[in-house]
């Protein structure tokens, strides 16, 4: 099982901060990092995704998923145009747990000036990582996908890729 968690900030610097410790917390295996990203919104409104360093490990399967997650989330053109695989994409993912709900709360986060880290993780410790991230502040979405709910779509966008 994969967590899904959004964590947003009011300003850049502190999610940078974030990240950082993220990072951090990866090196001392307090969670299993599968993707890790920065999202910012500028006073314009136009959201920029900033993958600052590859996680290692990560198959191209499940870095198409990522890729996907991330533009269905926050609508970023270029990393949903993949043609029909759209919209069974879409009903796939909101069986999984990433439903138009979450994505509604999701988008509610980042208003423009404000700062987003996305972590999927397949471990968290949770008492550590929360102790952890407890100086930076910031609201925390999180929501789950299943293992078989993630082969499977990783396994449908390689298909379609």
């Amino acid at each position: 099982m994969s967590d899904l968690i959004v964590i947003g900030y009011e300003n850049p610097q502190t999610a940078r901060q974030a990240y950082e410790e993220i990072l951090r917390l990866q090196h001392d295996f307090i969670v299993d990092l599968r993707g890790l990203a920065i999202v910012d919104v500028d006073a314009d409104g136009k959201t920029h995704v900033d993958t600052p360093r590859r996680i290692i490990g990560t198959s191209a399967a499940m870095g198409a998923l990522w890729g996907l997650l991330i533009g269905l989330l926050f609508f970023v053109p270029g990393m949903v145009l993949l043609g029909g695989a759209v919209g069974a994409l879409m009903g796939r993912f909101s069986k999984s747990g990433v439903d138009a709900e979450f994505r509604a709360r999701v988008q509610h986060l980042l208003e423009p000036g404000h700062s987003a880290v996305v972590i999927m993780a397949s471990k968290v410790t949770e008492d550590k990582f929360a102790s952890a991230m407890r100086p930076f502040g910031g609201t925390v979405l999180k929501t789950s996908m299943s293992d078989t709910d993630e082969r499977e779509l990783a396994e449908e966008l390689a298909g379609q890729a």
